[in-house]
């Protein structure tokens, strides 16, 4: 038999581990004196941020810190950064717009991350969350995505006129138009791709050390090296080296888990700041809220046919939701 031959059944050897509850989770990772950190986030679909006051929160008994935006900004910590280096149709670049770890000046998302709460335990996270003030001014915002590129539709961010992220197409337009000119038949299909969301049987969860000017993240991931990248390139602006990330057993990802989360920030942030281990996990819910989203895609699809019912073409409009 060739070895790695196409097809070729593979042997698992990780099942009877699992099965048997031998897994090591990022939750299961051991960290003497670790703190707890959670999230508070946006009820609002899309608001001016205008006060976050955590004084009552930080008096409450075992809390240990409430930082904002404010305190990252101040610390010159960067935004998530969007590496996919797309282009319109017509080669200028595609919209890029800010994304804080904490919220801004704006919440754009229900679940937009707007305080990290840390205490000795997650109960007192939680209480504290409740203790924090925060005021907002609603502004109009987009749940359809059919409405959001209708020209009287709130435009979210200045640099994405007429709600657009990107504009792109693949193929021979001309070829693929004389086609569908010269058809004997056309048909067309409306398609509607739900918008889903991942739910993974092990939610999303981090725990940072940091020591000796440098961190180690233990985090659930589909991809170390490019999350130690873009942590210590575009977040903290340190060597790369001063980062190693580590992902231990994986309770299903589906993609979702590929990403650099405000989270993963976050615990190391605060690692940082209060010299102890810092671990986050999300909840159930909280996950509806916060990973990332899959499809959620609008298209209409023509197939051009010959006299003979043969396929000659095809041409395929789908917009799509970038959150």
């Amino acid at each position: 038999m060739t070895k790695f031959g196409m097809a070729q059944p593979v042997r698992r050897v990780e099942d009877p581990r699992l099965l048997l509850g031998h897994g090591r989770y990022t939750d299961d990772v051991a960290a003497p004196g670790a703190l707890f950190g959670y999230v508070l986030r946006s009820g609002y679909a899309a608001a001016r941020l205008l006060k976050v006051d955590a004084t009552a929160a930080l008096a409450l008994p075992g809390v240990v810190a409430v930082y904002t935006g404010a305190d990252l900004a101040a610390d010159g910590i960067g935004g998530l950064p969007c590496n996919i280096p797309l282009k319109n149709r017509d080669g200028s670049p595609r919209a890029s717009v800010p994304h804080p770890v904490l919220a801004t000046g704006m919440v754009r998302h229900v679940g937009d991350p707007v305080a990290f709460i840390v205490a000795e335990t997650i109960q007192a996270a939680r209480d504290a969350a409740e203790l924090v003030v925060v005021e907002y001014e609603g502004v109009p915002s987009i749940t359809e995505l059919a409405d959001a590129l209708d020209p009287s539709a709130p435009q979210l961010w200045p640099e994405a006129p007429n709600n657009t992220a990107f504009d792109w197409d693949f193929g021979d337009k001309a070829e693929v138009d004389a086609l569908f000119a010269s058809a004997h038949h056309v048909t067309k299909l409306d398609l509607v791709n739900n918008r889903i969301v991942v739910a993974s049987m092990e939610a999303r969860a981090a725990l940072a050390v940091y020591e000796n000017d440098r961190w180690t993240l233990t985090s659930n991931t589909q991809g170390g090296w490019g999350i130690r990248n873009m942590l210590a390139e575009a977040i903290f602006k340190v060597d790369p080296k001063a980062f190693r990330v580590i992902t231990p057993d994986v309770g299903g990802g589906f993609g979702m888990k590929l990403f650099l989360y405000a989270e993963h920030v976050l615990v190391c942030y605060a690692a940082r700041k209060l010299g102890r281990p810092v671990r986050w996990a999300s909840e159930r819910s909280e996950a509806f809220l916060s990973d990332t989203h899959g499809r959620d895609h609008l298209s209409q699809a023509e197939l051009a046919l010959d006299k003979d019912g043969k396929f000659i073409a095809m041409r395929i409009r789908t917009v799509a939701n970038m959150g």
